[in-house]
């Protein structure tokens, strides 16, 4: 289990742990990290709220293909989809834009490793 010193509920710093997560491939712990930031988020109905919702789910759905369970890449590719139907809500100028960027860009590149032929 991921454990870290850093304040993930901070959207900012919980974007780059997610990135650094999704690069080591754990992605369950991508998941978790930035979902302690969505919460506030949730909560406050701030505009991000969903574009973050839809990277959890992208590791989420990495994750499960990594364990490579029984009916591992439908439940991938469900999940997937949330990424997909919130994503269009990045856009230059939104708050923390390049770490937005970035992370996307990450999640594109696993997509193309991990999900191409179930998509």
């Amino acid at each position: 289990m991921y454990s870290c010193k850093i304040d993930n509920s901070n959207l900012e710093d919980a974007l780059k742990e997610y990135i650094a997560l999704l690069k080591n491939r754990d992605f369950f712990d991508a998941h978790e990290v930035l979902e302690e930031a969505w919460h506030p988020l949730r909560k406050a109905n701030h505009p991000l709220k969903n574009l973050v919702k839809g990277l959890i789910n992208a590791s989420i759905a990495f994750e499960h293909i990594k364990r490579d369970r029984e009916d591992s890449y439908r439940k991938a590719t469900t999940v997937f989809n949330s990424y997909r139907r919130h994503k269009p809500l990045y856009r230059e100028g939104i708050e923390h834009e390049e770490l937005f960027s970035h992370a996307i860009k990450k999640v594109e590149k696993l997509t193309q490793l991990y999900l191409v032929d179930s998509l």
